[in-house]
């Protein structure tokens, strides 16, 4: 199984490549005045680089901040929020979950329910939770799906309440809210130049120390040693779903994690990867998997009608690229493919 996607920064190009894990944080120079630590948290790599005499502190307090939201966001956590939510079906919630699952909402209600936080139990059926992966009958399918439907999520102030039967998860969302909150804590520590990759989820603050921005290069769907484009950036999140970061096989077919809570299945959409870039990070998670599933015609039809938002980058299956034109002239294909920009 191909692990979810990471970023490795080298020379100032951030690359979208496949994902390994650390056993401990640790903390390094990334070139002139600035530094870097590794960390494994939300069940994923990540690496913090900030710039400038306060980076030291930045990083910590960052650290900190990472390990304080992974126990109050995770599903599996008994500290933390949505553990809590799930159990006894009313809870209070801390600032920072109410603010998420608000996100959350939102974007579910914008997307029609293409994202939909209650999605869990379909999930754990496929295997994607618990990594013991097998087909769920259709029967079987279609009575969880009687249980997935975000609008049972209510939330009164900071009182979140679910029925019995609905279970919450913002895995789907939660690592965008977090690296917003990194870029707030760079900020408030006196750092005007950082970036960050939560497991594939890269955001920059500000630009480059020399005045240039940054550089993403996003992986090839259909070759995990290439990249396909790259994408200069300035205080942006750059986040990339593609159904080849986690999947199983069985009987000779391929079933990746990107469900389509319409159906349950893996998404079929002919979309096989999905770029949102967007000043707000959490928007940007919630609406990388969304584009995804939606298909292009529906995803482009959406992004036109919130271009104000985020710009994306969709590959189809047939290898064609099509480009927003609000990033287009800071997007370069680096293969031979074909490049459509959207208007």
């Amino acid at each position: 199984m191909k692990k979810k996607i990471k970023a490795l920064l080298l020379l100032g190009l951030v690359f979208l490549g496949g994902c390994g894990q650390t056993s401990a944080p640790s903390v390094s120079s990334a070139g002139t005045d600035s530094q870097s630590i590794d960390l494994f948290a939300m069940d994923t790599a990540m690496t913090l680089t900030a710039y400038g005499d306060h980076a030291g502190e930045a990083l910590e307090a960052a650290k900190s901040e990472i390990e304080r939201l992974d126990a109050l966001f995770s599903i599996s956590s008994e500290s933390g929020d949505i553990y809590a939510l799930n159990r006894d079906h009313t809870v209070a919630l801390q600032e920072d979950t109410r603010a998420l699952l608000s996100r959350a909402l939102e974007v579910s209600a914008s997307t029609g329910g293409i994202f939909d936080c209650t999605i869990e139990p379909v999930m754990q059926a496929w295997g994607f939770t618990t990594q013991d992966y097998r087909v769920p009958a259709p029967a079987e399918l279609s009575t969880l799906l009687a249980h997935v439907d975000y609008t049972q999520v209510q939330l009164d102030g900071s009182t979140a309440a679910i029925p019995n039967d609905v279970q919450v998860d913002l895995g789907g969302i939660a690592k965008g809210y977090t690296s917003d909150r990194m870029m707030q804590i760079f900020s408030e520590n006196g750092v005007t130049s950082g970036i960050i990759s939560l497991g594939g989820n890269v955001q920059a603050l500000g630009l480059k120390p020399d005045g240039s921005r940054w550089r993403v290069a996003v992986q090839d769907p259909e070759n995990s040693e290439e990249n396909f484009a790259v994408i200069e950036i300035e205080d942006e999140a750059v986040i990339t779903s593609g159904g080849y970061q986690r999947y199983f096989e069985e009987d000779g077919a391929t079933y990746h994690h990107i469900i389509d809570p319409r159906t349950g299945y893996p998404a079929d959409s002919g979309v096989i990867s999905s770029t949102i870039i967007s000043h707000d990070g959490t928007l940007a998670d919630g609406l990388s998997t969304s584009l995804f599933i939606m298909g292009v015609d529906d995803a482009l039809d959406y992004w036109r009608a919130h271009s104000d938002e985020f710009d994306a980058i969709l590959m189809d299956e047939n290898g064609t690229v099509y480009v927003t034109d609000g990033i287009a002239d800071r997007c370069s294909l680096l293969e031979d493919r074909k490049m459509q920009v959207v208007h």
